[in-house]
Protein backbone atom coordinates (compact mmCIF):
# COMPACT_ATOMS: atom_id res chain seq x y z
CA UNK A 1 0.00 0.00 0.00
CA UNK A 2 1.58 3.30 -0.98
CA UNK A 3 1.52 6.11 1.44
CA UNK A 4 0.24 9.10 0.28
CA UNK A 5 3.05 11.92 0.81
CA UNK A 6 0.44 14.81 1.54
CA UNK A 7 -0.19 13.38 5.01
CA UNK A 8 1.93 13.90 7.81
CA UNK A 9 2.86 10.59 9.28
CA UNK A 10 1.69 9.17 12.68
CA UNK A 11 5.36 8.18 14.87
CA UNK A 12 4.05 5.70 17.81
CA UNK A 13 6.03 4.22 20.19
CA UNK A 14 4.89 2.09 23.42
CA UNK A 15 5.70 2.58 26.86
CA UNK A 16 6.27 0.24 29.49
CA UNK A 17 5.35 1.63 32.78
CA UNK A 18 5.95 -0.61 35.86
CA UNK A 19 3.64 -0.55 38.59
CA UNK A 20 1.63 3.02 39.24
CA UNK A 21 -1.67 4.15 38.81
CA UNK A 22 -2.17 3.89 34.94
CA UNK A 23 -1.74 0.27 34.84
CA UNK A 24 -3.83 -2.21 36.59
CA UNK A 25 -1.64 -4.76 38.42
CA UNK A 26 -3.93 -5.99 40.20
CA UNK A 27 -6.06 -7.43 37.10
CA UNK A 28 -5.92 -11.42 36.50
CA UNK A 29 -4.56 -10.10 33.24
CA UNK A 30 -1.38 -8.53 34.71
CA UNK A 31 1.92 -10.11 34.45
CA UNK A 32 5.21 -9.69 35.86
CA UNK A 33 6.46 -6.00 35.82
CA UNK A 34 10.32 -7.28 36.02
CA UNK A 35 10.31 -11.01 33.90
CA UNK A 36 11.94 -10.70 31.03
CA UNK A 37 9.03 -12.13 28.71
CA UNK A 38 6.81 -9.45 29.77
CA UNK A 39 9.35 -6.83 28.24
CA UNK A 40 9.55 -8.93 25.30
CA UNK A 41 6.28 -9.65 24.47
CA UNK A 42 5.39 -5.41 24.83
CA UNK A 43 8.56 -4.85 22.23
CA UNK A 44 7.14 -7.50 20.10
CA UNK A 45 3.95 -6.22 19.63
CA UNK A 46 5.21 -2.53 19.06
CA UNK A 47 7.77 -3.96 16.37
CA UNK A 48 4.72 -6.32 14.91
CA UNK A 49 2.91 -3.02 15.02
CA UNK A 50 5.74 -0.58 13.23
CA UNK A 51 6.00 1.22 16.08
CA UNK A 52 9.08 3.81 16.09
CA UNK A 53 10.20 2.96 19.83
CA UNK A 54 9.69 1.32 23.17
CA UNK A 55 9.89 3.14 25.82
CA UNK A 56 11.16 2.83 29.53
CA UNK A 57 10.76 4.91 32.66
CA UNK A 58 12.81 5.08 35.28
CA UNK A 59 13.09 4.30 38.81
CA UNK A 60 15.59 5.18 41.21
CA UNK A 61 14.66 4.80 44.98
CA UNK A 62 11.40 2.94 46.02
CA UNK A 63 8.64 5.39 46.73
CA UNK A 64 7.50 5.86 50.45
CA UNK A 65 3.65 7.02 51.50
CA UNK A 66 3.91 8.08 55.19
CA UNK A 67 7.13 6.58 56.27
CA UNK A 68 6.40 3.11 54.11
CA UNK A 69 6.97 1.29 50.55
CA UNK A 70 4.19 3.24 48.68
CA UNK A 71 2.45 -0.08 47.39
CA UNK A 72 -0.07 1.28 45.61
CA UNK A 73 2.59 3.54 43.06
CA UNK A 74 5.46 2.42 41.33
CA UNK A 75 7.47 -0.24 43.62
CA UNK A 76 10.86 -1.21 41.61
CA UNK A 77 12.05 -1.34 38.33
CA UNK A 78 15.04 -3.46 37.03
CA UNK A 79 17.66 -1.41 35.19
CA UNK A 80 17.11 0.09 32.56
CA UNK A 81 20.11 -0.35 30.03
CA UNK A 82 20.52 -3.88 30.76
CA UNK A 83 17.14 -4.46 29.76
CA UNK A 84 17.06 -2.31 26.41
CA UNK A 85 20.27 -4.42 25.99
CA UNK A 86 18.80 -7.53 25.71
CA UNK A 87 15.66 -6.72 23.36
CA UNK A 88 18.26 -5.24 21.34
CA UNK A 89 18.91 -8.83 20.65
CA UNK A 90 15.42 -9.94 20.06
CA UNK A 91 13.98 -7.30 17.86
CA UNK A 92 15.13 -6.08 14.82
CA UNK A 93 14.05 -2.83 13.83
CA UNK A 94 12.29 -1.23 16.93
CA UNK A 95 13.98 1.87 18.53
CA UNK A 96 15.20 1.04 22.08
CA UNK A 97 14.56 4.43 24.95
CA UNK A 98 15.33 4.45 27.84
CA UNK A 99 15.17 7.06 30.75
CA UNK A 100 18.00 7.86 32.37
CA UNK A 101 18.79 10.62 34.80
CA UNK A 102 21.43 13.58 34.00
CA UNK A 103 22.07 14.27 37.71
CA UNK A 104 23.08 11.11 39.18
CA UNK A 105 24.98 9.88 36.52
CA UNK A 106 28.50 10.90 34.73
CA UNK A 107 29.31 12.02 31.03
CA UNK A 108 32.11 9.32 30.23
CA UNK A 109 29.26 6.46 31.68
CA UNK A 110 26.81 7.67 30.22
CA UNK A 111 27.95 8.21 26.81
CA UNK A 112 29.57 4.90 26.57
CA UNK A 113 26.24 2.93 27.37
CA UNK A 114 24.04 4.53 24.74
CA UNK A 115 26.91 4.78 22.22
CA UNK A 116 27.21 0.51 23.40
CA UNK A 117 23.58 0.51 22.92
CA UNK A 118 23.71 2.06 19.57
CA UNK A 119 26.00 0.04 17.99
CA UNK A 120 24.55 -3.44 19.98
CA UNK A 121 20.98 -2.60 18.43
CA UNK A 122 22.81 -1.38 14.76
CA UNK A 123 21.41 1.89 15.57
CA UNK A 124 18.24 2.14 17.61
CA UNK A 125 19.31 3.79 20.91
CA UNK A 126 17.67 6.51 22.83
CA UNK A 127 18.00 8.36 25.52
CA UNK A 128 15.29 10.25 27.40
CA UNK A 129 16.87 12.82 29.67
CA UNK A 130 15.31 13.74 32.96
CA UNK A 131 16.90 15.63 36.06
CA UNK A 132 16.20 15.70 39.39
CA UNK A 133 16.45 17.80 42.63
CA UNK A 134 15.00 15.29 44.68
CA UNK A 135 17.14 14.81 47.88
CA UNK A 136 15.43 11.56 48.97
CA UNK A 137 16.58 9.82 45.52
CA UNK A 138 19.95 11.76 45.89
CA UNK A 139 20.48 9.96 49.03
CA UNK A 140 21.56 6.63 47.33
CA UNK A 141 23.71 8.00 45.68
CA UNK A 142 27.55 10.11 46.13
CA UNK A 143 26.58 13.40 45.51
CA UNK A 144 23.25 12.95 47.98
CA UNK A 145 21.17 15.23 47.00
CA UNK A 146 23.63 17.92 46.88
CA UNK A 147 22.02 19.95 43.62
CA UNK A 148 19.62 22.54 44.13
CA UNK A 149 16.63 22.60 42.31
CA UNK A 150 17.70 25.95 40.24
CA UNK A 151 20.75 23.65 38.91
CA UNK A 152 19.53 20.78 37.35
CA UNK A 153 19.10 22.08 33.95
CA UNK A 154 22.82 23.83 33.92
CA UNK A 155 23.87 20.47 34.95
CA UNK A 156 21.77 18.46 32.15
CA UNK A 157 22.48 21.09 29.54
CA UNK A 158 26.76 20.61 30.68
CA UNK A 159 26.10 16.70 30.79
CA UNK A 160 24.90 16.72 27.27
CA UNK A 161 27.23 18.79 25.81
CA UNK A 162 30.00 16.73 26.93
CA UNK A 163 28.46 13.14 25.85
CA UNK A 164 28.03 14.57 22.40
CA UNK A 165 32.03 15.83 22.85
CA UNK A 166 32.54 12.12 23.48
CA UNK A 167 30.12 10.84 21.02
CA UNK A 168 31.89 13.41 18.13
CA UNK A 169 35.71 12.50 19.27
CA UNK A 170 36.16 9.22 17.08
CA UNK A 171 36.66 10.27 13.27
CA UNK A 172 33.86 9.48 10.70
CA UNK A 173 34.71 6.20 9.94
CA UNK A 174 37.19 5.01 12.34
CA UNK A 175 38.59 3.25 13.13
CA UNK A 176 40.78 2.03 9.83
CA UNK A 177 42.34 -1.61 11.16
CA UNK A 178 45.77 -2.27 9.84
CA UNK A 179 46.35 -5.95 10.99
CA UNK A 180 49.49 -5.32 8.75
CA UNK A 181 51.11 -2.92 11.00
CA UNK A 182 49.11 -3.56 14.12
CA UNK A 183 47.32 -0.40 14.00
CA UNK A 184 43.52 -0.10 15.22
CA UNK A 185 43.13 3.69 15.09
CA UNK A 186 45.40 6.01 13.10
CA UNK A 187 46.78 8.99 14.24
CA UNK A 188 43.98 12.02 14.58
CA UNK A 189 41.36 9.33 14.48
CA UNK A 190 40.38 9.56 18.29
CA UNK A 191 40.53 13.05 19.53
CA UNK A 192 41.50 13.70 23.07
CA UNK A 193 38.51 15.69 25.42
CA UNK A 194 39.41 18.37 27.69
CA UNK A 195 36.19 19.47 29.43
CA UNK A 196 35.70 21.88 32.56
CA UNK A 197 32.69 23.48 33.12
CA UNK A 198 30.72 24.12 36.28
CA UNK A 199 29.65 20.82 36.75
CA UNK A 200 32.81 18.59 35.62
CA UNK A 201 36.56 18.42 35.30
CA UNK A 202 37.42 15.50 32.98
CA UNK A 203 39.82 14.52 30.25
CA UNK A 204 41.05 11.54 28.69
CA UNK A 205 39.61 9.70 25.29
CA UNK A 206 36.55 8.13 24.44
CA UNK A 207 36.76 4.63 24.13
CA UNK A 208 33.72 3.40 21.64
CA UNK A 209 34.21 4.34 18.03
CA UNK A 210 31.23 6.37 16.40
CA UNK A 211 27.49 4.46 16.63
CA UNK A 212 25.53 4.06 13.49
CA UNK A 213 23.42 7.06 14.57
CA UNK A 214 26.35 8.70 15.46
CA UNK A 215 24.16 10.13 18.71
CA UNK A 216 21.37 8.06 20.05
CA UNK A 217 18.13 9.63 19.95
CA UNK A 218 17.54 12.12 22.42
CA UNK A 219 14.30 12.87 24.01
CA UNK A 220 13.36 15.12 26.98
CA UNK A 221 10.28 14.97 29.41
CA UNK A 222 9.36 18.46 30.78
CA UNK A 223 6.43 21.06 30.77
CA UNK A 224 8.03 24.10 32.57
CA UNK A 225 9.33 26.70 30.48
CA UNK A 226 12.63 26.01 31.61
CA UNK A 227 12.12 22.40 30.37
CA UNK A 228 10.61 23.31 26.80
CA UNK A 229 13.68 25.57 26.38
CA UNK A 230 15.91 22.84 27.07
CA UNK A 231 14.23 20.95 24.49
CA UNK A 232 14.20 23.15 21.87
CA UNK A 233 17.66 23.32 22.30
CA UNK A 234 19.08 19.75 23.07
CA UNK A 235 16.00 17.11 22.14
CA UNK A 236 15.28 15.47 18.96
CA UNK A 237 11.95 14.83 20.78
CA UNK A 238 10.17 15.78 23.55
CA UNK A 239 7.84 13.79 26.06
CA UNK A 240 4.96 15.46 27.30
CA UNK A 241 0.96 15.87 27.86
CA UNK A 242 -1.69 17.54 27.44
CA UNK A 243 -5.38 17.08 27.50
CA UNK A 244 -7.01 18.81 24.51
CA UNK A 245 -6.56 19.04 21.26
CA UNK A 246 -5.97 23.31 21.88
CA UNK A 247 -3.67 22.63 24.29
CA UNK A 248 -1.37 20.51 22.14
CA UNK A 249 -1.89 22.61 19.48
CA UNK A 250 -0.47 25.66 21.76
CA UNK A 251 2.17 23.67 22.89
CA UNK A 252 3.21 22.25 19.41
CA UNK A 253 3.33 25.46 18.68
CA UNK A 254 5.61 27.35 21.59
CA UNK A 255 8.12 24.52 21.34
CA UNK A 256 8.36 24.31 17.80
CA UNK A 257 8.67 28.36 17.50
CA UNK A 258 11.80 28.56 19.58
CA UNK A 259 13.85 25.84 17.57
CA UNK A 260 14.67 29.15 14.93
CA UNK A 261 17.04 30.85 17.42
CA UNK A 262 19.18 27.45 18.13
CA UNK A 263 19.16 27.24 14.32
CA UNK A 264 16.85 24.69 14.00
CA UNK A 265 13.54 23.66 11.79
CA UNK A 266 10.54 22.42 13.09
CA UNK A 267 10.83 18.89 11.23
CA UNK A 268 14.17 18.31 13.49
CA UNK A 269 12.00 17.97 17.06
CA UNK A 270 9.21 15.91 17.71
CA UNK A 271 6.52 16.40 19.66
CA UNK A 272 5.34 13.06 21.38
CA UNK A 273 2.40 13.11 24.15
CA UNK A 274 1.87 10.41 26.28
CA UNK A 275 -1.37 8.29 25.93
CA UNK A 276 -3.97 5.95 27.18
CA UNK A 277 -6.17 4.00 25.16
CA UNK A 278 -9.37 2.24 25.64
CA UNK A 279 -11.28 0.71 22.61
CA UNK A 280 -14.54 -1.19 22.46
CA UNK A 281 -16.83 -2.39 20.14
CA UNK A 282 -19.53 0.72 20.41
CA UNK A 283 -18.44 4.07 21.69
CA UNK A 284 -20.68 3.46 24.59
CA UNK A 285 -19.06 -0.18 25.05
CA UNK A 286 -15.78 1.87 24.91
CA UNK A 287 -17.02 4.71 27.57
CA UNK A 288 -18.04 1.73 30.26
CA UNK A 289 -14.72 -0.10 29.29
CA UNK A 290 -13.04 3.29 30.63
CA UNK A 291 -15.19 3.94 33.32
CA UNK A 292 -14.33 0.21 34.99
CA UNK A 293 -10.38 0.92 34.57
CA UNK A 294 -10.28 4.18 35.71
CA UNK A 295 -11.82 2.91 38.66
CA UNK A 296 -9.37 0.08 39.06
CA UNK A 297 -6.64 2.69 38.23
CA UNK A 298 -7.93 5.32 41.15
CA UNK A 299 -9.06 2.87 44.18
CA UNK A 300 -10.54 3.68 47.42
CA UNK A 301 -6.72 3.80 48.83
CA UNK A 302 -5.28 5.30 45.99
CA UNK A 303 -7.70 8.50 45.76
CA UNK A 304 -6.68 8.61 49.80
CA UNK A 305 -2.74 8.39 49.00
CA UNK A 306 -3.01 11.14 46.72
CA UNK A 307 -5.26 13.25 48.22
CA UNK A 308 -2.50 12.91 50.91
CA UNK A 309 0.24 14.56 48.84
CA UNK A 310 -1.68 17.39 48.36
CA UNK A 311 -3.12 18.15 52.01
CA UNK A 312 0.32 17.07 53.71
CA UNK A 313 -1.39 15.34 56.17
CA UNK A 314 -3.24 12.04 57.26
CA UNK A 315 -6.75 11.84 55.90
CA UNK A 316 -7.17 7.60 56.31
CA UNK A 317 -10.69 8.66 58.34
CA UNK A 318 -11.99 10.11 55.06
CA UNK A 319 -14.33 8.04 53.34
CA UNK A 320 -13.00 8.31 49.80
CA UNK A 321 -16.80 8.29 48.68
CA UNK A 322 -17.81 11.04 50.78
CA UNK A 323 -16.74 14.47 50.11
CA UNK A 324 -13.39 16.63 50.20
CA UNK A 325 -11.91 17.33 53.80
CA UNK A 326 -12.69 21.02 55.49
CA UNK A 327 -9.51 21.32 57.00
CA UNK A 328 -6.63 22.97 54.57
CA UNK A 329 -3.67 21.47 53.57
CA UNK A 330 -0.37 21.41 55.48
CA UNK A 331 3.01 22.63 54.60
CA UNK A 332 4.40 18.76 55.12
CA UNK A 333 5.91 18.24 51.56
CA UNK A 334 7.82 14.67 52.69
CA UNK A 335 4.22 12.99 53.72
CA UNK A 336 5.14 10.87 50.23
CA UNK A 337 9.16 10.83 49.04
CA UNK A 338 10.81 9.44 46.02
CA UNK A 339 8.30 11.85 43.18
CA UNK A 340 7.82 15.44 42.92
CA UNK A 341 4.98 16.47 45.10
CA UNK A 342 1.11 17.28 43.27
CA UNK A 343 1.28 20.62 44.61
CA UNK A 344 3.65 23.51 44.45
CA UNK A 345 1.15 25.46 46.06
CA UNK A 346 -1.32 23.00 48.11
CA UNK A 347 -4.06 25.61 49.50
CA UNK A 348 -4.38 26.86 45.80
CA UNK A 349 -4.97 23.60 44.65
CA UNK A 350 -7.13 22.52 47.27
CA UNK A 351 -9.22 25.40 46.59
CA UNK A 352 -9.62 24.76 43.03
CA UNK A 353 -10.39 21.09 43.89
CA UNK A 354 -13.45 22.48 45.94
CA UNK A 355 -15.08 24.49 43.57
CA UNK A 356 -14.75 21.24 41.27
CA UNK A 357 -15.96 19.01 43.60
CA UNK A 358 -18.81 21.26 44.37
CA UNK A 359 -20.15 22.08 40.86
CA UNK A 360 -19.88 18.52 39.78
CA UNK A 361 -21.03 17.01 42.89
CA UNK A 362 -18.13 14.82 43.44
CA UNK A 363 -16.74 12.50 46.03
CA UNK A 364 -12.70 11.99 46.88
CA UNK A 365 -12.29 9.11 44.43
CA UNK A 366 -14.50 10.74 41.44
CA UNK A 367 -12.32 14.20 41.81
CA UNK A 368 -9.21 12.07 41.97
CA UNK A 369 -10.17 9.97 39.13
CA UNK A 370 -10.94 13.58 36.96
CA UNK A 371 -7.78 15.28 37.88
CA UNK A 372 -5.32 12.22 37.76
CA UNK A 373 -6.25 11.58 33.94
CA UNK A 374 -4.07 11.99 30.98
CA UNK A 375 -4.38 12.57 27.34
CA UNK A 376 -6.84 9.32 26.62
CA UNK A 377 -8.41 8.26 23.10
CA UNK A 378 -11.66 6.12 23.77
CA UNK A 379 -13.98 4.79 21.29
CA UNK A 380 -14.05 2.14 18.46
CA UNK A 381 -11.11 1.47 16.68
CA UNK A 382 -11.97 3.56 13.85
CA UNK A 383 -12.85 6.69 16.25
CA UNK A 384 -9.67 6.57 18.15
CA UNK A 385 -7.37 5.71 14.49
CA UNK A 386 -9.43 9.02 13.67
CA UNK A 387 -8.73 11.44 16.66
CA UNK A 388 -5.11 9.98 16.81
CA UNK A 389 -4.96 11.46 13.06
CA UNK A 390 -6.32 14.29 13.51
CA UNK A 391 -3.94 15.53 15.91
CA UNK A 392 -1.34 15.10 14.03
CA UNK A 393 -2.63 16.31 10.55
CA UNK A 394 -4.16 19.14 12.88
CA UNK A 395 -0.43 20.16 14.61
CA UNK A 396 -1.16 19.26 17.87
CA UNK A 397 1.32 16.62 18.09
CA UNK A 398 3.62 14.31 15.97
CA UNK A 399 2.25 11.08 17.38
CA UNK A 400 2.28 9.49 20.87
CA UNK A 401 3.20 7.37 23.05
CA UNK A 402 0.94 4.79 24.27
CA UNK A 403 0.38 3.96 27.60
CA UNK A 404 -1.64 0.28 27.94
CA UNK A 405 -3.26 0.34 30.96
CA UNK A 406 -2.16 -3.14 31.12
CA UNK A 407 1.43 -5.24 31.01
CA UNK A 408 2.27 -6.66 28.81
CA UNK A 409 -0.67 -7.66 26.87
CA UNK A 410 -2.47 -3.96 26.92
CA UNK A 411 -1.38 -3.29 23.33
CA UNK A 412 -2.28 -5.96 21.48
CA UNK A 413 -5.56 -4.96 20.38
CA UNK A 414 -4.50 -1.61 19.17
CA UNK A 415 -1.87 -2.69 16.65
CA UNK A 416 -4.64 -5.68 15.23
CA UNK A 417 -7.30 -2.76 15.01
CA UNK A 418 -5.74 0.50 15.18
CA UNK A 419 -2.43 0.39 12.96
CA UNK A 420 -4.33 -1.13 9.76
CA UNK A 421 -6.98 1.81 9.76
CA UNK A 422 -4.04 4.66 9.89
CA UNK A 423 -1.89 2.72 7.55
CA UNK A 424 -5.23 2.69 5.29
CA UNK A 425 -5.70 6.36 5.66
CA UNK A 426 -2.04 7.10 5.03
CA UNK A 427 -0.90 8.33 8.25
CA UNK A 428 1.21 5.37 9.42
CA UNK A 429 3.96 3.30 7.52
CA UNK A 430 3.18 -0.66 6.19
CA UNK A 431 6.90 -1.08 6.75
CA UNK A 432 10.00 -0.12 8.00
CA UNK A 433 11.58 2.36 6.01
CA UNK A 434 15.46 2.33 7.53
CA UNK A 435 17.32 0.48 9.96
CA UNK A 436 17.74 3.27 12.70
CA UNK A 437 15.54 4.86 15.03
CA UNK A 438 16.52 8.30 13.24
CA UNK A 439 14.98 6.68 9.98
CA UNK A 440 11.84 5.81 11.84
CA UNK A 441 11.66 9.26 13.32
CA UNK A 442 12.86 11.14 9.82
CA UNK A 443 15.85 12.97 11.60
CA UNK A 444 19.11 13.80 10.49
CA UNK A 445 21.94 11.96 11.11
CA UNK A 446 24.02 14.71 13.15
CA UNK A 447 26.94 14.03 10.99
CA UNK A 448 24.73 13.84 7.62
CA UNK A 449 27.76 15.50 5.62
CA UNK A 450 30.33 13.17 6.87
CA UNK A 451 29.23 10.05 7.55
CA UNK A 452 31.06 6.92 6.76
CA UNK A 453 30.26 4.29 9.12
CA UNK A 454 28.85 0.73 8.34
CA UNK A 455 27.12 -1.08 10.74
CA UNK A 456 29.11 -2.55 12.95
CA UNK A 457 30.74 1.14 13.25
CA UNK A 458 34.05 -0.50 12.14
CA UNK A 459 36.05 -0.43 8.40
CA UNK A 460 38.86 -2.30 8.15
CA UNK A 461 41.60 -1.35 5.59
Amino acid sequence: MSRTTARKQVHLAAHFPGVNNTTVWADPESRSQIDFDSFLHLARTAERGLFDFFFLAEGLRLREHRGRIHDLDVVGRPDTLTVLEALAGATTHLGLAGTINTTFNEPYELAKQFATLDHLSGGRAAWNMVTSSDAFTGENFRRGGYLDHSQRYVRAGELIDAARTLWDSWRPGAPVIDREKGIFAADGDVDPFDIRTTQFDIRGRFEVPRSPQGHPVLLQAGDSDEGREFGAAKADAIFTGHGTLEEGRAFFADVKGRLAKYGRRPDELKILPAATFVLGDSAEDAQERARHIRLQQVGPQTAIAFLEQVWGRDLSGYDPDGPLPAIEPEDNVTITRGRVRHATDPRAVALTWREKAEAENLSIRELIIEVTARQQFVGTAQQVADEIDTYVQTDASDGFILVPHLTPGGLDEFVDTVVPLLQEKGSFRTAYDGGTLRDHLGLRHPHADNVDIDIEGVRAS
